[in-house]
């Protein structure tokens, strides 16, 4: 049944920090008409890895509109003043919130919208020539309808090619507090991944390991615990005008380019290294620590053996060639996320450009349909064209600052052309 023969001015798919943050810069502009769509029944942003002292690792002006708006009523700052903790949040003088400190600030966010609908899975997008409009169905059968579209449906969690069709318990870090207590009690356990959920998980595990009594593994391919780069004229990278520069290369300059970038942004924060270190240093304190950190390790394989009840895990030492196994009851893997575009965009194929490698080409303004007409919008889509800068938190109001101008056809917010000291480009 469709219950939506409204035209909007567009639809979003999709409400992670991103789609809410464009919800928040769209809400107080009276002549643009959106809705936002989201199939979980209220906002979440993963769940999985709110651990208790878990911090961003970008400052609070990277919320969902200062860097738009510094005057929103959406922003961090109010969401602590109208919850009374705007003091403590000072007087911490930390500029980094708690992860579940932020997911609350979203939520609180997402309650003062009228344009959110939750509980919609969308399940067809087909394109009405003769409206020049999108059809968006749900899966209760509910539609809406818009001339634009700005997909947001996030980067689910990624396992390597080596680890499909995986039997037993192995746990992805996004369930990792799903299924916590049941690893510690476990004998053995191993973390695998290379970055700052692999890190946080192996803190909380080390932070018991006398307590429960298990062995305790950290494999990463990298060839160290890499931390994250964030060296003021580094993060220049995330400028717009490095995303003009990027944007404008060859694709195989820009893929060379995101492979050797990734301890830019996926690094571990050097507090947390540092907080590593002093956990097991502490520990040592009454005796070896029955824990092993193997760097240059790569899982190449995982068994499980239902009769043992543990995993054997065949790992490859790339320094020096060298292939041996461990066996672990339990498996963690904070192998990451990926983007991977929905079934539901197979109705609008036909309007969604395309590079050589059959990737989306997406165009400076993050537009992606194909004749120029700024009809279909990515958010966190563009890694590939648009740099480190696409998953970074601090970017967000920047892009949707962009959105909604082409959205407009003016700049609502006024959108920053240079704020780099150094030069990208030679020309």
């Amino acid at each position: 049944m469709d219950d939506h023969t409204h035209t909007h001015d567009f639809v979003a798919v999709g409400l992670g920090p991103f789609n809410l943050g464009l919800a928040c810069l769209t809400d107080p502009v009276p002549d643009l008409d959106g809705v936002f769509l989201e199939r979980r029944p209220e906002f979440d942003w993963h769940p999985g890895m709110l651990l208790e002292q878990a911090s961003l690792q970008t400052p609070f002006l990277a919320d969902l509109v200062t860097l738009a708006d510094p005057g929103s009523p959406f922003s961090f700052l109010n969401y602590l003043k109208q919850t009374g903790r705007l003091y403590s949040f000072y007087i911490r003088e930390n500029f980094f919130p708690l992860r579940r400190e932020y997911v609350d600030y979203c939520r609180w966010a997402a309650s003062r919208l009228d344009t959110l609908r939750f509980g919609r899975d969308v399940t067809a997008i087909t394109h009405e020539p003769e409206r020049e409009r999108y059809r968006v169905e749900c899966a209760d059968g509910e539609a809406f309808h818009a001339r634009r579209l700005v997909l947001g449906t996030g980067t689910p969690p990624h396992l390597p090619a080596a680890l499909d069709g995986l039997d037993g318990p192995a746990v992805h870090s996004s369930r990792y507090l799903d299924h916590a207590a049941e690893l510690r009690r476990c004998r053995s356990i191993t973390v695998v991944g290379s970055g700052q959920s692999a890190a946080e998980i192996y803190q909380d595990l080390l932070a018991d390991i006398d307590r429960h009594d298990y062995r305790l593994t950290w494999a990463t391919r990298s060839p160290r615990f890499f931390p994250l780069e964030y060296t003021k004229l580094t993060l220049e990278l995330t400028s717009p005008e490095y995303v003009d520069y990027f944007h404008a290369l060859p694709a195989p300059v820009r893929d060379t380019l995101s492979a050797t970038q990734k301890g830019l942004y996926k690094g571990i924060s050097a507090d947390t290294v540092n907080a590593l270190h002093e956990l097991l240093y502490a520990k040592s304190l009454d005796g070896p620590v029955p824990t092993r950190l193997l760097t240059n390790t790569e899982l190449t394989d995982a068994r499980w053996d239902k009769a043992e009840q543990r995993y054997e895990l065949t790992l490859h030492q790339h320094e020096q060639d060298v292939v041996h196994r461990i066996a672990t009851e339990g498996l963690v893997l904070a192998t990451g996320y990926r983007y991977q575009e929905p079934p539901f965009l197979s109705g609008i194929a036909d309007r969604i450009a395309r590079d050589g490698q059959g990737r989306l080409a997406v165009r400076r303004d993050w537009s992606v349909d194909t004749g120029d007409r700024g009809e279909i919008f990515v958010q966190n889509a563009a890694l590939h064209t648009h740099g480190l800068a696409d998953p970074d938190l601090g970017m967000g109001a920047y892009r949707n600052s962009s959105i909604i101008r082409s959205l407009t056809g003016r700049e609502v917010y006024p959108i920053e052309r240079r704020i780099a000291f150094q030069e990208f480009s030679a020309a």
